[in-house]
């Protein structure tokens, strides 16, 4: 059965099951105890690690849109497919990383750089939850080649999951002290 053929309803199920199944395993997994384990590996490369994993996603969309932009849809493709793996790379090692740490990193600024850090995560967190559906959604019409309305997706997709991307490097160089 060819991708042009399942039925936008299936489709929107699957979105809405990983949509919501998602998240609420990423929160789960947050509130789990980790489990006491002496590890033979450092857990402080992953904060760097998921920062340069939301840089090269914040970078294959910026290419994205310059491919698209010149109308050149193979490299298209593949720069916003890069920018889907690295973000479920990110999302797996995000969820490893924090349900083996026992404490989250505490932000040490003071003064207005405080609310700004904090207006930043809050955005990002809140944004990183909405985006997903966004995002799949998006790309079913791009398989599906329903141009016409990934296109139109893709206008609100976009800036919103570039924002998440580059945010969460924002919140890596301003927690970067504190690790």
């Amino acid at each position: 059965m060819s991708l042009q053929k399942i039925s936008n309803k299936n489709i929107n199920i699957v979105i809405a099951v990983i949509s919501i199944v998602v998240p609420l395993l990423v929160v789960a997994l947050l509130k789990v105890t980790p489990p006491d384990v002496k590890l033979s590996f450092d857990l402080h490369f992953f904060p760097k690690f998921n920062a340069m994993l939301n840089s090269g996603t914040t970078i294959c969309l910026l290419l994205g849109v310059i491919f698209i932009k010149s109308k050149n849809i193979k490299a298209h493709r593949a720069s916003m497919l890069t920018a889907m793996l690295l973000s479920a790379i990110f999302l797996i090692s995000y969820v490893f990383y924090h349900t083996l740490k026992a404490e989250d990193t505490k932000f040490g600024g003071e003064g207005f750089i405080r609310y700004i850090y904090y207006f930043i995560l809050i955005t990002h967190i809140l944004l990183a939850a909405i985006i997903m559906p966004l995002v799949l959604k998006t790309f079913a019409f791009a398989l599906t080649n329903q141009i016409a309305s990934h296109k139109k997706w893709a206008k609100i997709t976009f800036p919103l999951w570039f924002y998440v991307a580059i945010t969460g490097v924002l919140v890596y160089v301003l927690l970067a002290p504190y690790y």
